[in-house]
């Protein structure tokens, strides 16, 4: 996995300073990923964002409970199966994503069958996204 083929498109800015702390230290550990934060403001406004924030060359990810779930193992070998396409992982707002964003996307991801407030998902998220890094490197931090 590289970090830097990886662009997270997020709706809303991050509020509580535990979360930004966990945030910047999974970025920093995940150099080159980076993080683009869209204004709230509705469904439609937002999903017109990412639109228009998504590159060409990159394949949508969507986040969503009812998106496929994984272990973390799993997690890292589809994006190992990715190779060295361009991924950008969608997190919406506070009423989810757009049910034609979710259609276009290349594959929907479920983080859990609960919800999670965006700036959780983005913790969780980044945090996975390093934690397959890690599996696929044989590095220590995953001691399953």
């Amino acid at each position: 996995m590289n970090p830097s083929r990886i662009r997270l498109l997020v709706v809303g800015r991050l509020r509580k300073g535990w979360v930004q702390e966990g945030v910047a230290l999974y970025l920093k550990r995940l150099p080159g990923l980076q993080v683009l934060e869209l204004r709230d403001g509705g469904m439609a406004r937002e999903a017109e964002a990412i639109r228009a924030a998504l590159r060409p060359e990159e394949q949508l990810v969507v986040l969503t409970e009812e998106g496929q779930g994984f272990d973390s193992v799993a997690f890292a070998e589809r994006l190992q199966g990715s190779g060295s396409q361009r991924l950008a992982f969608v997190i919406g707002g506070a009423d989810g994503v757009d049910l034609a964003l979710k259609a276009a996307a290349s594959w929907r991801l479920s983080l859990s069958p609960m919800t999670f407030p965006h700036e959780l998902a983005r913790l969780l998220l980044l945090e996975q996204l390093y934690r397959a890094q890690s599996i696929q490197q044989g590095g220590p931090y995953h001691r399953a």
